[in-house]
């Protein structure tokens, strides 16, 4: 009988002794924002001639898609492809479903160049990113990636993409330097008209001057194949 008390005095005196450091642990964890993730996401411009506009990135669940090849864009990602503005692009709702967190870059992604953006969010649900860019020398051509996961990233390791160029479908690939915002026409940005094919597809390319259209405002180093971009993501906490 005195063995079972002693016992039982040894678990308890355990217990309290040990109570302190799970309690501290406890508040380790409350300290560190449990659930919050942190990204670090570079984007290497690997054209010749053709600068990128700043990086608009996206934390998001399942419930959230930026783009899908074969379907329209949306208002974001048209101004954002003809005109390099990410803005309607980055704006959340209060409330989304998607849970989504937002950042952008810090400039123009000149070619040969990196940009690098850090993002972080509590995101309930598979965690995936998104990135967009415009190719600023095209009429509505972009590169990017829509919903990457990266749930199982861990902590220092980095998924390295080589993305592609995008055709939003908004604007026809005229070429014309009154449609081409880049420093190649210096024209209009984004316009409310849509006249081409109304999906994305991947973008086929530029024809140039030195090609036969003789209206372009494009030359031979404008011209770019893919992989446009390469896409580092790191997750850092």
């Amino acid at each position: 009988m005195g063995y079972i008390k002693m016992k039982q005095f040894n678990l308890n005196r355990r217990y309290w002794l040990s109570l302190p450091i799970l309690l501290l642990a406890g508040l380790g964890l409350s300290g560190c924002n449990q659930g919050e993730r942190s990204y670090q996401v570079n984007l290497t411009n690997l054209t010749h001639n053709q600068p990128m506009s700043p990086l608009a990135v996206i934390l998001h669940n399942q419930d959230f898609r930026a783009w899908s090849t074969g379907m329209p864009a949306s208002d974001g990602i048209e101004r954002l492809a003809e005109g390099g503005d990410s803005s309607m692009l980055l704006e959340v709702e209060a409330g989304s479903t998607a849970n989504t967190t937002t950042a952008m870059g810090s400039g123009l992604i000149l070619p040969g160049n990196t940009d690098s953006v850090t993002i972080t969010g509590k995101i309930r649900g598979s965690i995936s990113l998104s990135i967009a860019s415009m190719l600023v020398n095209t009429n509505d051509g972009f590169t990017g990636a829509s919903a990457v996961d990266v749930s199982s990233l861990r902590f220092d390791e980095p998924l390295t993409l080589f993305v592609h160029a995008w055709d939003a479908g908004t604007e026809a690939n005229d070429e014309l330097a009154a449609n081409l915002p880049g420093p190649a026409g210096g024209g209009e940005g984004f316009n409310i008209n849509r006249n081409d094919q109304n999906f994305i597809t991947a973008h086929p390319g530029v024809i140039t001057s030195d090609d036969g259209s003789m209206m372009s405002a494009l030359d031979s180093s404008h011209r770019f194949d893919n992989p446009v971009a390469r896409l580092v993501v790191t997750r850092i906490h």
